[in-house]
């Protein structure tokens, strides 16, 4: 679960399946009782008629939740870290990063800084789009040591300077499932 969107499915198949829970969080859902094999079995259905998965294998649980803490991070949190990804993701989660990282990369295929940079560059997509901030103050709250670097940045990962996106009308945005 990456979105909003996705706890709500995930509720609603929990309660259609008579599965109570404590919570649903983006990443975990923690469920009262035990779980019969057919409540089981039908929740992986409709999950999986919404384009979710259920994860069970503790690897792929963890680098779930790596994923969720830079979404929320970088989509849903007012303020940036103050501190490294590294040791706000080994904070959070309890783990050494380097295996953090280790395990982020054999399981996605790629690492975690570049998980973390292509979700900042789509919430720079996002904040140009709205047009309610100009790029001094897109690199400001997204943590940017300068406009320059976010230019170079954005340029490097969507092939377009900020202005010549900002600029495209048709130009669409990836969905945070696809990123």
């Amino acid at each position: 679960m990456v979105c909003i969107r996705c706890q709500m499915v995930v509720k609603a198949e929990l309660e259609k399946v008579g599965l109570p829970y404590v919570y649903v969080k983006i990443g975990e859902a923690d469920i009262i009782g035990d779980v019969r094999t057919e409540q089981l079995e039908q929740l992986k259905i409709g999950l999986k008629k919404a384009g979710l998965l259920l994860m069970d294998n503790k690897k792929s649980v963890l680098v779930e939740k790596i994923k969720s803490a830079i979404i929320e991070l970088v989509h849903y949190a007012e303020d940036q870290i103050k501190v490294n990804l590294s040791d706000y993701l080994s904070e959070k989660l309890n783990y050494d990063y380097t295996y953090l990282a280790n395990l982020f990369s054999e399981v996605k295929g790629i690492t975690i800084e570049k998980f973390y940079l292509t979700h900042k560059i789509e919430r720079v997509k996002e904040l140009i789009v709205y047009n309610e901030l100009n790029l001094t103050e897109i690199a400001y709250k997204m943590h940017y040591s300068s406009v320059a670097h976010l230019s170079n940045q954005f340029k490097k990962f969507t092939g377009l300077t900020p202005t010549h996106f900002k600029n495209l009308k048709n130009k669409r945005r990836e969905t945070l499932e696809d990123v």
